[in-house]
């Protein structure tokens, strides 16, 4: 059984035809086209799907979309302005923090709320705000080195 629901993703309100117990991640990517969030584990522990809801990061790939109706939604297409990386964006390229790119979307959203929070956070919050986002292939040691210097662009 399908139902109508409204969303309002990247500051759009958006109509979309699912079930209601679809996950927001499976709309997001098959219905509004929004392939930057990706399908990892299926299970909410890596981290791949995450997008903020209502600022806050959350695991879309197990969110049911009508638990999303009615809430921010924010995805990493969000993040580029008029031909400008975000902040965020650019560090990971200048840091290169990211080799295959699969896990950099989540990782991205992510510190971003961390960034909203801690504006200047140590190496131990970084690590432990970051926890649930998994790197298949071990940059963290970059990736924490992103979030300093994009800290520091936002700072600016």
């Amino acid at each position: 059984m399908t139902s109508v629901t409204e969303l309002e993703v990247n500051g759009e309100r958006r109509k979309i035809d699912a079930d209601p117990q679809t996950s927001l991640l499976t709309v997001l990517r098959d219905q509004l086209g929004l392939t930057g969030t990706k399908f990892g584990c299926g299970e909410a522990e890596c981290g791949a799907c995450t997008v903020l809801l209502n600022g806050q990061p959350q695991r879309s790939c197990i969110m049911p979309v009508s638990l999303a109706a009615g809430k921010q939604i924010t995805t990493i297409e969000s993040f580029e302005k008029d031909g400008h990386l975000h902040p965020l964006q650019q560090a990971f390229l200048d840091e290169q923090a990211l080799q295959c790119g699969y896990c950099t979307s989540g990782m991205i959203v992510t510190a971003s709320a961390l960034l909203r929070h801690h504006p200047d956070p140590t190496d131990e919050e970084i690590i432990r705000y970051m926890e649930g986002n998994i790197c298949r292939c071990g940059t963290h040691h970059r990736i924490i080195a992103a979030i300093h210097r994009a800290s520091r662009l936002i700072a600016s």
